[in-house]
């Protein structure tokens, strides 16, 4: 079975909205693997507008599960990861001004680069992952980055899956094929659901881990939201 790793930015976004400490990133971290998670991922970007720095490192402590680490590979970054050690650094060619991740590394024009990073991460014990579009091409190349596993972008997937899940499904086949050739671990995330996560994981054998974050936090909000309402109107009502 794939391992689900929590994306908390979403909590930190929250959190930030208002100031303060509600809700606690901490808490809801280690709520999270209470609740089985076997993972929690961070994406601390350079304007630390939901994870802070400071939020890594506080995780980094009570964390029991696995850390996983996502981001663009600056060297505010490179420092922090090296810091922490978590158990995975995913490794994302962010924009500064990206929203969220909308693009998978072009492995072949930034080989060189990405196998100096990911060979000082590998030399301190920390597992390396690739943020990658399913294309097999990009997948090759990957394996001379020395990357351990590759985290096939699922935009693509989850925006096709109601159109022609058979179709949406297609290139990620393909890709993760190709990674399981070369020895590479596949790791997914972006976009993927409640509705289209198990066609996904049921059509990749070899798929290791997946990282989801906004669409768990929405679906507990709808899926949690009539549980609060009632409680408060039974407070009101004693």
């Amino acid at each position: 079975m794939a391992q689900l790793s929590v994306n908390i930015n979403k909590i930190a976004t929250l959190r930030n909205a208002r100031g303060g400490n509600m809700p606690n990133v901490v808490k809801a971290a280690i709520d999270i693997e209470g609740f089985g998670a076997q993972g929690i991922t961070v994406h601390p970007r350079p304007d630390e507008r939901h994870i802070t720095y400071q939020d890594v490192r506080d995780l980094s402590k009570v964390v029991s599960t696995e850390f996983n680490i996502e981001g663009n590979p600056n060297p505010k970054f490179i420092d922090l990861v090296l810091e922490v050690k978590p158990h995975q650094v995913t490794l994302v060619p962010d924009a500064i001004d990206a929203i969220t991740s909308n693009a998978g590394w072009d492995t072949k024009t930034h080989k060189n680069y990405l196998r100096e990073i990911i060979h000082l991460f590998k030399s301190n014990n920390i597992r390396t992952s690739i943020f990658v579009d399913p294309d097999v091409d990009m997948v090759s190349h990957a394996k001379d980055t020395g990357t351990d596993r590759i985290e096939l972008y699922t935009e693509d997937y989850a925006k096709t899956y109601f159109k022609n899940r058979d179709l949406a499904i297609e290139n990620y086949v393909l890709a993760s094929k190709e990674a399981y050739s070369l020895g590479i671990g596949i790791n997914a995330g972006h976009d993927l659901s409640l509705e289209n996560i198990e066609f996904f994981s049921q059509s990749i054998s070899n798929l290791k881990e997946v990282s989801i974050g906004h669409a768990l936090i929405c679906e507990s909000l709808y899926l949690g939201l009539e549980t609060v309402v009632k409680s408060y109107l039974s407070k009101l009502s004693s």
